[in-house]
């Protein structure tokens, strides 16, 4: 369930500096933030996709260390990504 090359360039293009900034943490946290909502979709349909589920769990746990990360060394930056993609807290 990977992300096809066109949405992320265009998650790419939107949060990143530039067209080949794909290590940055706003872009990074947007594709994770993609891959997740294609997650739970497939899992509602799929309820007992276990290996999927773990690997929906791994990509939250690691979308939300970038978002701690973020959070201690840029607040703007970090608030003005959670208003981007609505995620809560």
């Amino acid at each position: 369930m990977a992300l096809s090359k066109e949405k992320k360039a265009n998650l790419v293009k939107k949060f990143g500096k530039d067209a080949n900034d794909t290590g940055s943490i706003e872009v990074q946290i947007a594709i994770l933030t993609d891959e997740i909502n294609t997650l739970t979709e497939h899992l509602k349909e799929h309820d007992h996709d276990f290996h999927s589920r773990r690997g929906l769990l791994k990509k939250v746990g690691h979308r939300r260390s970038l978002l701690n990360y973020l959070l201690k060394h840029d607040v703007t930056r970090y608030r003005k990504i959670i208003k981007e993609l609505n995620l809560r807290k």
